[in-house]
């Protein structure tokens, strides 16, 4: 049976993507080619992989196990180049990386860059996405995750801590006062995150709580899936909103945005890089969480000098 990779690397392709289209656009190739690259398989291996219909593109259970067993396949080929290559010092090979919109555009991506340019022989892709991604499925090396981790399947290592802060507007805490507890946020207009849990619970360090964690449930009247948004709707004065500092320091420090409650402190989030247990031994993969904990050791957000050093590199990579 004499299987080619390219043939398999389009399967791949179409099944996490969905269709034959998308396939062909990641692989910068025309619909026609990767048609007949998913034929060529289905004809050497004598069975039908994919079952398709006039709206979608699904696995058969064949499919589904030959795309199971290829990826895994073809993961331990890369993992032996990886590990050749390594022997002259050099990354090489591909590595998927997926982070939240806001914190890659404005704190990642210049780090990235950065670790692009310095192994040529890597092919880095950055997929910038609010979703909570199945990883190992969408065949993403890491995803950078901020969240309070809980159990998991995956490996999970801390990059920074993301502290957040309770704000608003000078014009809003004009307009409506500030709360002085917090029983009070109830009677405010707040801005809520989609993507959070459900019922947009905020949580706060409260050492006189059950837990040490006292949460409430604000009154939204605004809500959306990115926190540029939530920031851009706090900055006109629609309500009070948690944020990460990672997005809201520059607004404070200019007045801006006022810190509401100071002496109650939201609990933190963790920024995480997460990945499967196959990936454990990827030296590619294990280089660049190395590389992000140490470029993040001083959290930017929190200390302005840092902050300005990494606004330097984002430039000079450019």
């Amino acid at each position: 049976m004499a299987l080619r990779t390219e043939d398999i690397q389009a399967y791949l392709h179409v099944v996490e993507l969905g269709g034959i289209s998308a396939a062909a656009r990641r692989m910068g190739l025309s619909k026609s080619v990767v048609s007949k690259r998913i034929s060529d398989l289905e004809r050497e291996l004598g069975v039908s992989l994919l079952q398709r219909s006039t709206r979608s593109i699904r696995p058969s259970e064949s499919g589904r196990y030959f795309y199971e067993q290829a990826r895994a396949a073809l993961s331990q080929l890369d993992h032996a180049a990886q590990t050749v290559s390594d022997a002259a010092r050099e990354l090489c090979g591909e590595l998927r990386v997926l982070a939240p919109m806001t914190f890659g555009t404005r704190w990642l991506s210049p780090l990235i860059a950065a670790f692009a340019r310095d192994h040529p022989r890597l092919n880095l892709i950055l997929e910038l996405d609010d979703k909570l991604a199945d990883v190992g499925y969408e065949r993403y090396d890491v995803a950078i995750r901020i969240t309070r981790l809980g159990d998991s399947s995956l490996i999970a290592r801390q990059l920074a801590v993301s502290r957040r802060v309770l704000c608003c507007s000078p014009g809003y805490a004009e307009r409506a006062g500030l709360p002085q507890r917090l029983d009070d946020i109830a009677q405010h207009a707040c801005l809520a995150y989609s993507n959070s849990p459900p019922g947009q619970v905020w949580a706060f360090a409260d050492p006189s709580a059950k837990g040490g964690v006292r949460s409430i449930t604000p009154r939204g009247v605004f809500t959306a899936n990115n926190g540029e948004v939530l920031r851009d709707a706090a900055l006109t004065g629609q309500g009070l909103a948690v944020l990460p500092r990672f997005i809201v320091w520059e607004d404070l420090l200019a007045g801006r945005l006022v810190e509401v409650l100071p002496e109650l402190q939201p609990v933190d989030d963790g920024i995480f890089a997460v990945y499967p247990r196959s990936g454990f031994g990827s030296v590619k993969l294990r280089a660049l969480v190395q590389y992000l904990q140490a470029s993040l050791a001083r959290a930017p957000w929190e200390d302005p000098d840092t902050a300005g050093t990494l606004r330097l590199l984002q430039g000079a990579a450019a």
